[in-house]
This record gives C-alpha cells, sequence and structure tokens, in this order.
C-alpha cells in the first residue's frame, strides 16, 4: 500500500551527511537542477544548450541525469552557454546556482 507520504519520513543521519561520497552525489545533483533550471529559464532545449557549450546532447542530459561530476572547466563552459555567472557555496543548500549576469 502506498500512502501519499511515501518518503517523507526519510532522514539521514549527520554522520553520512559528512561522507565523501554523500557529499560527492549532493553536489551532481545540485549541479544537474541548477542546469536544468537556468536552461528551462533562458527557454533552451537541450540540444541549444549542447550546441552553446559545445557539448553533444548526450553529455548534456547525463549532466541533467546528475550523472557528471562538476568539474571547474565545466562549470565555467556551461555559465557561458547559460549567459550566467556560477554561484557555488558549500554551506547552502543547493550548492550551485546559475544566475543572470548584472548588465
Amino acid at each position: 500500500m502506498v500512502t501519499s507520504s511515501y518518503h517523507t519520513g526519510w532522514s539521514v543521519p549527520s554522520e553520512h551527511r559528512e561522507d565523501p561520497a554523500y557529499r560527492a552525489a549532493g553536489r551532481c545533483m545540485d549541479f544537474a537542477l541548477a542546469i536544468c533550471e537556468r536552461r528551462s529559464a533562458l527557454g533552451l532545449s537541450s540540444a541549444e544548450l549542447a550546441d552553446r557549450a559545445g557539448l553533444s546532447v548526450e553529455e548534456v542530459e547525463r549532466i541533467e541525469e546528475s550523472d557528471v561530476d562538476p568539474t571547474l572547466e565545466l562549470i565555467e563552459s556551461l555559465a557561458e552557454a547559460l549567459h550566467s555567472g556560477a554561484l557555488i557555496d558549500p554551506r547552502a543548500t543547493p550548492e550551485f546556482r546559475f544566475e543572470s549576469r548584472a548588465a
């Protein structure tokens, strides 16, 4: 039986939050979300973003599926393609954001 509160009671113990693998997975998810949100805000398809960033559509899809570790080179490339500044703050949730550049 599935209830409407399925998964809402999950709690991650603090010792798991400090695990390097847990933090790496969180970075990938935050990065994927930031890319997807900014791409959608600009009305771009995955193919258009791929073309702007010099990536394949498959690479963009892997990024948006949280399957790519965000390297500095990739962050810079995508920020440029998204006409955005990249904001990274490991103390915040989410850690990544792409915001419109100031005029």
